[in-house]
């Protein structure tokens, strides 16, 4: 049966492979996926990128998109991202990571990479909890949140005050472009390709350091359902600044 081109509203991402994702019903990974293939796609960029994949809930992140992928030690995408791009100046190199990945065990390479401004684009999914591991409290857990680690919710007298890793990110020179997203809705999900788009763009033209922060939903390490996840989360960023930082 032919198909009439003009019904078509949506093309999968040549660039996702035919595997089953690992990742549990409503995790945001997933959606972050597929807007990564797609932009990669569009900005035919498949046989010039390298992506450097963490370890976390994304560590088999090259099982799904079909790109040359790299994997780096805990917390050490920055640092690989920096020798790959010197040494492949004519590439698009990006880092794929966690908060518990970037935010903890990695905050130094985040933090010197972006202040020597290296050419490279990060990709940073933060669902405040070590999600891989059981749903600990991590460094972004906001205040009041209830974790495994923080059964009544943090508070700053015993836990401390959450590191807004992104934000911090956007007073360092090396910087160019710092931006929240978030994939809960149709109109979040084309602003964060759009924003995508726009870091990858700068790395292209080698203007320093692009971040895109996924605000993103850990349904398992949450203890909820994916439809309140997602209200949950809608709700929290109420409270933060979405959209460019930077």
């Amino acid at each position: 049966m032919s198909v009439n081109t003009k019904d078509i509203v949506y093309h999968r991402p040549r660039l996702l492979t035919d595997n089953n994702m690992h990742y549990c019903p409503g995790c945001s990974h997933a959606a972050i996926h597929k807007i990564l293939a797609d932009v990669l796609s569009d900005m035919n960029l498949a046989d010039n990128v390298i992506g450097i994949g963490s370890v976390g809930c994304s560590v088999f992140i090259y099982n799904y998109i079909d790109i040359d992928w790299i994997e780096a030690a805990h917390g050490r995408a920055p640092a690989v991202a920096t020798a790959v791009s010197r040494l492949n100046p004519q590439k698009l190199v990006f880092t794929y990571q966690g908060d518990g990945d970037m935010a903890s065990i990695g905050t130094t390479e985040i933090i010197h990479a972006a202040n020597r401004g290296e050419n490279i684009t990060v990709i940073f999914i933060n669902n405040s909890v070590y999600g891989m591991t059981g749903g600990q409290m991590a460094p972004t857990t906001p205040l009041g949140m209830k974790t495994v680690t923080c059964p009544d919710g943090r508070n700053v007298e015993q836990n401390g005050y959450p590191l807004p890793i992104t934000d911090l990110l956007t007073r360092l020179p090396g910087t160019c472009f710092v931006s929240r997203e978030a994939v809960t809705t149709y109109k979040h999900v084309l602003h964060a390709k759009k924003a995508l788009r726009k870091a990858f763009q700068n790395t292209l033209e080698k203007r320093g350091t692009s971040v895109v922060e996924f605000v993103a939903t850990c349904c398992s390490g949450w203890k909820m359902s994916p439809v309140e996840a997602n209200e949950w989360l809608n709700t929290r960023m109420k409270q933060m600044k979405m959209g460019r930082l930077k």
